[in-house]
């Protein structure tokens, strides 16, 4: 689409439009190549805002056409020439010097004041250029530039409007504000314009949101190199330019986070978190709405397409896989080179090819980017003429050299054969690191961990390739010069090997084809020395958030290098190491998938009963139940703790973990009953074989408390929870993570009993302790303030606890994931406060969002689902919708009574809810009835002064007044009066409610830590 000035900004030429209002306007069209439009839109805004009509004439230059005939085109322009000069602009069509020569001196010498030049290169020019009086605009700022350039255009920037706030594209020279991981500019990338602009068009005109794009196509066409040069061409219009490896889950979550300090943004160390908190901020635009996310090699769309992130601003992907136009993106595929394309290609990669030579080689590769840049590049340096070299594709080579995939060209597997035996013939260590590489993930390979490890005890084939710095980097060179690997830190000179930081990045093509060639002891002996190198990499503290980036560099390679067969302990270590990191970081699918190989594997390899495979299946259960697999957790510990019982006996540490992980099982399936059998028995024994204080003992006390929580005895819960706060401040001290965590589930207990005073006073200081010792954003501060929330709410200051309960709501979300208990807890409470004190359609989306959740990650019947209705029936009620409502509480309170007994606080809470609605709907007597028995069961369970039973008592008085049994009703009403008087005061907002009679409700409240 045109602009007024005439201006497609992918490139494209558009004619210029008539003059506005009869004024006539200077017209200056300008000439460039498609490598420098940056600069051309650059130079093109500054002349806009001086008045100036623009044309953006690319030059293409098809070697079809003489030059001179090409520049004759050029000056058919209207207005003015500006020929934006670069190297590029000359050796498109790969016209000679000499060429240019006499071009420039039939076409410009003649009228030399209808052209000008600016320079943006350094590169040798023909030296006829002078008849275009070039000025130079390189190494310097935006201000000088434009000064020359106006000056050699003989205009003047006085009397230029102001601006007015006008984004235009960025000087070249600048870089975005935000700018990372995107590789180097391939100064021979050629062609492709077509895809180019059709990526750009599809961008600009996509709404918000749906901005996203991809590149698919076959291995080795090109794909990362297209996104790279879009990144380049068009990487001015944008403030933030991002390039994420996304060919796994964790490289990706682990490349985006890194984004979140480059944007500004407040969050902790953990993955997770920096991830949420990057989404969060491009979705809203803020602080950069332009921003441009490459998401490279996303094979796998089903394992990463969640992540993605919308917003304003645009997502390039580059794939294999067109099954991305399945998750919101627009689909353009990459084909091989046109001919055209490929014998341009060619000549700047092997300049001494005749264009005849380069047309046979290009129809003998089939025109596929990755091997023409490849052959073209050593053909170069070679003796070999193409006929010899055609021969030798056509039948002189034994395809049995390279045994590739049968889905690659013909022409790739035989001419990889070729390379492969000029690099052994050469420098035959490059073959040998090569071989090597394929023990690490395709892609982006940190062969530094080569050159780190120690080289004792190496295979004699591999010790003068990495005790060698001279060796090494010849074997390096030699892979780049013929394009096998680049590097992605910085070019490695002569005399130095790669930097600490560097690492090679390997076509997945390449890399199968280079695996599937090697010779079986060599197999054997490479992948030892890649393990190795991965284990003395391991940093060795998975719980340190200071090494997660070494982690996640290391766990792509895991599988490559089989590391899970491997019998030496530090690989082994490493594996363990790797699983933990996962667990910490939140890659529970990748993480269990591994811990469930490993588990499998060592078993054969070590044995069942090898500690290691115990320490293996019990990161492997934490993974799972992690990730929501409650069930298939539950089968897991319960084997290995029968199974640990019969051979060790009820008194072995790894069996009591075992059972203190089945505990946790039990719990998330709402076993409640057995959860708190199994903990009666797991923290006396633990104190047998230990003590009372140790770590683990009180870790078990603990976890009775919640046991008991659970399962509705509050009372013995608090007094467990007591003892145990007791406990851990007398052995770890009152700011310790256990203490502080004691706190909060101490002040939940008397919370839980009314006791809200108490509650609020305890968890005031605690939440200021947590912010001092871990910070604002850990889960354990939220989980805190989440407690205060409630019991400021339960105080009466509601204010102050929608505000808290917002944040807390928010900062789970960022920090564990819209699908973790916590964040769920906390959006049920929030839920529940909107209802009442704030937006009933906010109230009853997030409600609709939590039970959606809840249905997808536990098992149907469970408590938190069922409570999760009864709080939606309240919101039905509070719409009018009576029946619906009616119906729904009537169908929790069954469902609850059955999943956890009839005189379960959760229970009891259900029947109070559903007495109100039977009162609303007319039916008063089975209402007073319901109200009747719950106050009969919550004094069993709960005690006659407990707000729930106090609740079910205001209710039943109620009840009583709809039959007209006065008397009773008003006998009922002032003796339940007098006890929440006596129990929470006269002024306090649930005395105030009931005084004026209105209808107490209960809110289902999920019990998560």
């Amino acid at each position: 689409m045109a602009t007024r000035a005439g201006r497609d900004r992918s490139g494209t030429p558009v004619p210029a439009g008539p003059a506005e209002r009869g004024v006539v306007r200077q017209t200056i069209a300008i000439s460039f190549a498609p490598f420098n439009r940056a600069w051309a839109m650059w130079i093109g805004d500054r002349l806009e805002r001086l008045g100036v009509r623009v044309v953006y004439m690319r030059w293409d230059a098809p070697p079809e056409e003489t030059l001179v005939d090409l520049l004759r085109g050029l000056a058919l322009a209207p207005g003015r020439v500006l020929v934006l000069m670069s190297e590029h602009y000359f050796q498109l069509g790969s016209r000679t010097f000499a060429e240019w020569n006499a071009a420039l001196r039939e076409v410009v010498a003649p009228d030399p004041a209808r052209f000008a030049a600016v320079s943006v290169t350094s590169a040798p020019a023909p030296t006829a250029v002078a008849v275009l009086a070039p000025v130079d605009l390189t190494n310097m700022g935006a201000d000088e530039a434009e000064r020359r350039l106006l000056d050699r255009l003989d205009l003047s920037a006085d009397g230029r409007p102001p601006d007015e706030g006008r984004r235009g594209p960025r000087f070249p020279a600048e870089m975005p504000e935000v700018w990372g991981g995107v590789p180097r500019r391939n100064t021979r990338f050629t062609g492709r314009e077509p895809l180019l602009n059709d990526t750009y068009h599809l961008l600009q005109s996509s709404e918000p949101g749906a901005g996203v794009v991809t590149l698919y196509g076959m291995s080795g066409v090109g794909k990362t190199q297209l996104a790279a040069e879009y990144v380049y061409r068009f990487g001015s219009e944008y403030d933030v330019v991002w390039w994420v490896n996304a060919e796994s889950r964790v490289s990706f979550r682990r490349l985006l986070a890194e984004l979140a300090p480059k944007l500004g943004l407040s969050t902790g160390d953990e993955y997770g978190e920096r991830l949420r908190a990057v989404r969060d901020s491009l979705r809203r635009g803020t602080p950069f709405s332009r921003w441009l996310l490459i998401l490279d090699g996303a094979d796998e769309p089903d394992q990463i397409w969640d992540l993605v992130p919308t917003g304003p601003g645009h997502v390039v992907i580059t794939s294999r896989n067109p099954e991305w136009a399945e998750h919101n993106s627009r689909l353009l595929e990459v084909h091989v080179y046109d001919r055209e394309e490929s014998v341009a290609f060619i000549r700047r990669r092997a300049p001494r090819l005749t264009e005849e030579e380069a047309d046979r080689l290009a129809e003998a590769l089939e025109d596929l980017p990755l091997l023409l840049d490849q052959t073209a590049g050593w053909l170069n340096d070679s003796d070999l003429t193409v006929e010899d070299y055609i021969a030798l594709l056509e039948g002189g080579v034994d395809l049995d050299v390279v045994r590739v995939s049968a889905d690659f060209p013909l022409a790739f597997q035989t001419a990889w054969s070729i390379l492969l035996n000029k690099l052994r013939e050469t420098v035959p260590e490059s073959v040998d690191l090569l071989r090597l590489c394929t023990f690490f993930a395709p892609g982006f390979i940190p062969v530094r961990l080569l050159r780190d490890m120690s080289h004792d005890d190496l295979p004699e084939q591999l010790t003068g390739l990495l005790d060698d710095p001279l060796l090494w980097n010849r074997a390096i060179n030699q892979l780049r010069q013929y394009s096998v690997v680049r590097l992605e830190s910085h070019e490695v000179g002569t005399d130095a090997g790669p930097s600490a930081g560097e690492s090679a990045y390997l076509h997945r093509m390449v890399h199968q084809v280079v695996s599937r060639d090697m010779p079986e002891e060599d197999r054997r002996e490479f992948v030892d020395v890649v393990r190795r190198a991965l284990a003395e990499a391991d940093p060795g503290r998975p719980t340190d958030t200071r090494n997660w980036e070494a982690y996640a560099e290391i766990v792509p390679h895991l599988t490559y290098a089989d590391v899970v067969n491997s019998t030496d302990r530090r690989v082994q270590n490493l594996v363990l190491n790797c699983l933990f990191y996962m667990y910490y970081a939140g890659e529970y699918t990748a993480g269990w998938k591994l811990a469930r190989r490993t588990v499998e594997v060592w078993r054969e390899l070590l044995g069942e009963s090898h500690q290691r495979v115990w320490e293996a299946t019990n990161v492997y259960a934490n993974l799972l139940r992690a990730s929501g697999q409650f069930e298939e957790t539950e089968k897991l510990d319960r084997h290995a703790m029968e199974h640990l019982f019969r051979e060790r006996g009820d008194r072995d540490l790894d069996a009591l973990r075992a059972a203190n992980g089945l505990g946790a099982d039990l719990w998330s399936l709402a076993r409640y009953d057995e959860a708190l059998e199994l903990y009666e028995w797991l923290h006396p024994a633990y104190r047998e074989l230990l003590g009372d204080q140790d770590s683990r003992t009180l870790n078990a006390l603990n976890n009775l408390g919640f046991a008991l929580r659970l399962v509705g005895r509050y009372q013995e819960a608090l007094e467990i929870d007591r003892q145990t706060l007791e406990q851990r401040r007398l052995v770890l001290t009152g700011r310790h993570l256990w203490t502080l965590f004691s706190e909060v589930s101490y002040s939940i207990g008397l919370r839980l009993l009314g006791r809200y005073a108490e509650a609020e006073s305890i968890q005031t200081r605690n939440v200021r302790d947590y912010r001092l010792v871990v910070g604002e954003n850990h889960q354990n501060t939220l989980r805190a303030e989440h407690n205060l929330a409630l019991c400021k709410l339960r105080g009466g200051d509601r204010a102050a606890a929608g505000t808290m309960l917002a944040k807390v709501v928010e900062g789970f979300e960022r920090k564990l994931g819209v699908w973790h208990l916590l964040t769920l807890a906390a959006a049920v409470s929030h839920s529940c406060f909107h209802r009442e004190h704030g937006d009933i359609d906010l109230a009853r989306e997030t409600g609709d969002s939590v039970l959606e959740r809840y249905l997808r990650l536990l098992p149907e019947g469970h408590p938190f689902i069922i409570g999760a209705r009864a709080n939606q029936a309240l919101v039905l009620r509070a719409v009018g919708e009576r029946e619906n409502a009616h119906a729904l509480i009537e169908q929790a309170l069954a469902d609850m009574a059955g999943a956890v007994g009839e005189n379960h606080p959760y229970t009891l809470g259900c029947a109070i809810n559903a007495s109100a609605m039977r009162n609303l709907v007319g039916d008063m007597e089975s209402a007073a009835e319901l109200s009747r028995t719950t106050i009969a069961r919550a004094t069993e369970t709960l005690g006659r002064t407990h707000p729930l039973t106090l609740s079910a008592r205001v209710a039943h008085a109620a009840d009583l007044r709809g039959l007209r049994v006065r008397g009773q009703a008003d006998k009922v009403e002032q003796e339940a009066l007098a006890d929440l008087e006596a129990t929470l005061g006269r002024q306090h907002i649930h005395t105030i409610s009931a005084r004026s009679r209105n209808r107490p409700y209960w809110d289902f409240e999920p019990q998560a830590s």
